[in-house]
């Protein structure tokens, strides 16, 4: 059995049970979803640095690239987008123009692609983990996100919260058809080595930050208010 697909599958189903059933949420959810799936190119960055997982024709040790990744980031991305809307039964509401030529978005693009700048720089800058680069352009892609966009700090907050909740209950279902499939995949020895119930700490943390970004990325790129 691979674990890797069966893990990117489950999440996958989920994706697929949120997006038949909660219809309100289906444009966003898939927009999202094709947004963040080529983000799974860049598993290379995490073999073997980060992790070594098995992967269906043994890819990612022969060539860095797997086919689970792009099905773990289509559907982590849409899932994390919509969770704090499908709670709470938010509606998106156009900004006007004037809002959006206001002097708070003066620096929009830049700030959209804060995350990815920050990211280079860590690389570039610090010697650390590739892991640890993602979550501090996670933390500081939000926090700049806020700066522009203060009106989504509750779906920022809470969304990342929400993903967490989520993302840790699925990990510990996920330990308990693999034991120990995380110690021998993870690369411990270079990251903090630290384990929440059978969970490294980094994935928690990357959750968590996860959610933040992704449950305001829409509506940031699209202009888009909440309304209740």
């Amino acid at each position: 059995m691979n674990p890797w697909l069966i893990s990117s599958l489950m999440l996958f189903a989920a994706w697929l049970i949120i997006f038949i059933f909660f219809k309100k949420t289906k444009k966003e959810m898939f927009w999202v979803s094709l947004f963040t799936m080529p983000l799974g190119l860049t598993e290379p960055l995490f073999v073997p640095e980060y992790w070594s997982p098995p992967s269906l024709f043994n890819l990612a040790a022969k060539t860095g690239f797997d086919i689970e990744s792009l099905i773990f980031a289509f559907s982590m991305g849409g899932i994390a987008s919509i969770l704090y809307e499908i709670i709470f039964k938010v509606k998106h509401k156009k900004m006007s123009k004037h809002e959006m030529h206001s002097k708070r978005h003066r620096f929009h693009l830049l700030v959209l692609f804060s995350p990815l700048i920050v990211f280079v720089f860590s690389e570039i800058i610090f010697n650390f983990n590739i892991i640890y680069s993602v979550i501090l352009a996670l933390f500081t892609g939000s926090l700049i996100y806020l700066l522009c966009r203060p009106d989504l700090k509750n779906k920022v907050f809470v969304g990342g919260f929400l993903f967490l909740i989520l993302y840790f209950i699925f990990f510990l279902f996920f330990n308990l058809l693999f034991q120990g499939w995380v110690e021998k995949t993870w690369n411990l020895s270079v990251i903090s080595g630290i384990l929440f119930l059978g969970i490294p700490i980094e994935e928690l943390i990357f959750a968590f930050g996860v959610g933040m970004l992704w449950s305001s990325i829409y509506e940031h790129v699209k202009w888009y208010k909440l309304k209740r």
